[in-house]
């Protein structure tokens, strides 16, 4: 990678931190400062925007531009994960997945994709494309922003423990799913889909960190291990619990319209 593409992807991670940041802020925010969220001024070729997310946005835009000047620096690790998180955070509520067909195919695709980029392409290439880019070798930089990373604790060569925005956003999707699923369910956290999918997404992470102190270090694709987990254990569980069938097609539960139920309040009425 050259580094003007680098600088490129510096730009556009600051543009979509400050978005995220400052929708997470302006959401916790809102509870204290309510008439401020809700009060609106007309900005031109943004529209309608609250005064609240105005008095936040300058300090959002500060942030990321501090990180991206001082990103070589000890403990620039903290604001790239803080503006990570929070456009992870953004994307999950604005992306949806309309059902468990279009997280199978979303997930398995990047699986294979995971896959390819790590393992194929080392003996395509004479080394693992997806590793090098995530690193930024040979490029004079630091790696690509888009993904989270922090010291790597007891290791006498220091370095970080590094993790890709993809192998979060996307099983993040099907678990984002699950909640909402829950959620028009109504069901408990234990009868629902979401305290498991979680629990098989961490399990997948573990798997993943295991399997490269085994492989003394060298990158593992993590949806490698995180895609049967969290997939398989979704698939299981909607099997068990006769709930296949909805969340493949609909994605939805099935609910009685309200209509036929006063209809039939009514009808010894009549």
């Amino acid at each position: 990678m050259s580094e003007w593409f680098i600088e490129l992807l510096v730009v556009i991670f600051c543009i979509g931190g400050v978005e995220g940041l400052q929708t997470c802020i302006v959401a916790l925010l809102s509870r204290w400062f309510k008439h401020a969220a809700q009060s609106y001024i007309k900005v031109p070729f943004f529209g309608p925007v609250s005064y609240l997310t105005l008095a936040v946005l300058p300090f959002c835009v500060v942030f990321a531009v501090l990180w991206a000047v001082y990103r070589q620096s000890k403990f620039s690790w903290i604001a790239q994960d803080i503006l990570g998180i929070a456009l992870i955070i953004t994307v999950l509520q604005i992306v949806h997945v309309p059902n468990l067909k279009v997280g199978t195919v979303l997930l398995g695709c990047a699986f294979l994709y995971d896959i390819f980029w790590v393992f194929v392409s080392k003996k395509l290439f004479h080394e693992s494309v997806m590793i090098v880019v995530a690193r930024g070798d040979k490029s004079g930089e630091d790696g690509i922003p888009m993904l989270l990373k922090i010291p790597r604790m007891f290791d006498p060569w220091g370095g970080f423990s590094i993790i890709g925005f993809g192998d979060i956003l996307l099983p993040g999707l099907l678990i984002t799913f699950s909640l909402r699923y829950d959620w028009l369910a109504k069901k408990r956290i234990r009868a629902g889909y979401f305290l498991w999918a979680m629990f098989a997404y961490g399990l997948g992470l573990l798997i993943t960190y295991v399997a490269l102190n085994l492989m003394d270090g060298h990158g593992q694709p993590a949806l490698l291990y995180i895609v049967p987990f969290t997939l398989g254990t979704f698939l299981s569980l909607g099997k068990k619990r006769g709930e296949l069938g909805i969340l493949w097609s609909s994605g939805q539960p099935e609910r009685e319209c309200p209509h036929v139920r006063l209809g039939q309040t009514h009808a010894p009425n009549e």
